[in-house]
């Protein structure tokens, strides 16, 4: 089993602290608003690594936590809490808001086939164990109180810029003012880990603790999940690659300073979505989420079949273009599949694609590869239709794209005389020998899941 260190740079052998077992965790979502493609691209990454990983027959325990406080607007640990933010936005709590988004991901996750992982815990629901962690980081040297709030110290860690391959020296020419400004830290780079300071007076969730009557620090909710029902040694740290500096340099410093040994083994990061404009996020270009692209006429999965036929840690380019292309691409290899007859099953036959899929899944969840087999096998005519559904259904266990899945589809009369109309359309376009624009029709119908099929008696449509 092959992976991709970022701690290392490299990919590596996957050796396990317990044979036969992985131990994962997932940075989960700041919930303050909805998800974008962008943010649900990595946890379909995650989503894949963790199915592979048990089909090759691991053992897996998998955490995943939900910020829901101490998440700031800047990384530099000032400004406004990102629940704050929301709950000034959207005139409500923010455990109403923390509940409704939440909530809004899971759904998300579910059109997705995401499976939800084995822990979710909230962030509000550890504090306990964050001021454990700061206590003992404050007695070993680690940590220091100034101006009323907690901070990490740093210049104590050594190994503090490892996983991100920065120096402080190249972080200073271009230090942020949002760094600069907290004069209250020893460090331009300590971070803070409880804040009690006076403007943060009006934030809504506050806990008492040893340093006064605060909230926990972003950094320090993910090291104390983690460990908490992971325990002290971690296989597989999963993120998206924004994530590397600062917040898992931070887990690093805190979770090792804390324990006295190392931490985790293996750092997992998922590259960016792109759009037109670079980097997907939520504050530029239009908000592309879940809900919008089946409001386009997208189907969820179509958007997961995209994002399967990348390597996870590269950056993949979105546009509607794009995914017109994965739609029309996903709706036809579904098709095939369900057109397969259920007929006799032989095993041996299965033998050889098995141990293939099984190669790709270990060289470093190649998923490309992985949706390329299956194509592979429906063309191979040595096998029979049993074998190849057979097949194709047990590797959809990983890829998690309803292959053999019978969907239940309705049409209602609008729909039906649009769908006439553009018939009749496409029809008048080929009577003028305006091909293009025919071809256009049908492939706009064929993006919603239509499929125009003409015979000698005229055309018709099937539903996908």
């Amino acid at each position: 089993m092959k992976l991709y260190n970022t701690l290392s740079k490299k990919v590596e052998e996957f050796i396990p602290n317990t044979p036969g077992e992985v131990k994962i965790y997932t940075c989960g979502p700041t919930v303050y608003h909805y998800a974008h493609i962008g943010n649900l691209r990595t946890y379909i990454s995650e989503d894949v690594m963790e199915k592979g990983f048990k089909y090759l027959g691991y053992h897996v325990d998998r955490v995943m936590n939900i910020t829901d406080v101490g998440h700031l607007v800047g990384d530099g640990d000032t400004g406004e809490d990102k629940m704050a933010v929301a709950s000034k936005r959207e005139n409500k709590s923010s455990k109403e808001i923390a509940k409704f988004y939440t909530d809004c991901f899971f759904e998300d996750c579910e059109k997705l086939n995401i499976r939800k992982p084995d822990v979710v815990s909230a962030a509000t629901d550890n504090v306990e164990m964050y001021i454990q962690m700061i206590e003992k980081l404050i007695q070993d040297g680690y940590a220091y109180l100034s101006d009323g709030n907690v901070y990490f110290d740093t210049t104590k860690f050594p190994s503090y810029y490892e996983l991100s391959g920065r120096n402080q020296d190249d972080l200073m020419v271009a230090v942020r003012e949002d760094i600069s400004e907290d004069q209250a830290k020893k460090n331009p780079f300590d971070f803070g880990l409880w804040f009690t300071n006076s403007k943060f007076n009006d934030q809504e969730m506050q806990w008492d603790s040893p340093w006064g009557r605060g909230y926990p620090g972003w950094h320090i909710e993910c090291s104390g999940i983690s460990i908490k029902y992971l325990g002290e040694k971690l296989d597989i740290h999963c993120g998206a690659e924004d994530a590397i500096f600062p917040h898992h340099t931070n887990e690093i410093a805190q979770s090792e300073a804390y324990l006295g040994h190392k931490w985790c083994n293996y750092w997992v990061h998922l590259g960016f979505l792109n759009d037109e404009s670079g980097k997907m996020s939520k504050s530029s270009g239009e908000f592309l989420t879940i809900s919008l692209l089946e409001k386009k006429g997208y189907h969820p999965l179509s958007y997961r079949y995209l994002c399967l036929n990348s390597y996870y840690h590269n950056q993949l380019s979105f546009s509607f273009d794009i995914l017109d292309g994965a739609e029309k691409a996903y709706f036809k290899l579904k098709n095939k599949v369900l057109k397969l007859k259920k007929d006799e099953v032989n095993e041996s036959d299965k033998v050889k694609y098995i141990e293939e899929f099984k190669s790709y899944i270990e060289d470093d969840f190649n998923t490309s590869n992985m949706v390329t087999l299956l194509y592979t096998i429906l063309k191979d005519d040595s096998l029979s239709d049993g074998t190849k559904y057979s097949l194709i259904e047990e590797f959809d266990g990983v890829l998690s794209l309803d292959l053999t899945k019978e969907e239940e589809t309705s049409i209602d009369s609008d729909m039906d005389q649009m769908i006439q109309e553009k018939i009749k359309e496409r029809q008048e376009a080929k009577k003028n020998k305006d091909f293009a624009l025919a071809d256009q029709i049908r492939d706009e119908l064929l993006s919603q899941g239509i499929r125009l099929v003409d015979t000698r008696e005229g055309t018709t449509y099937e539903l996908l």
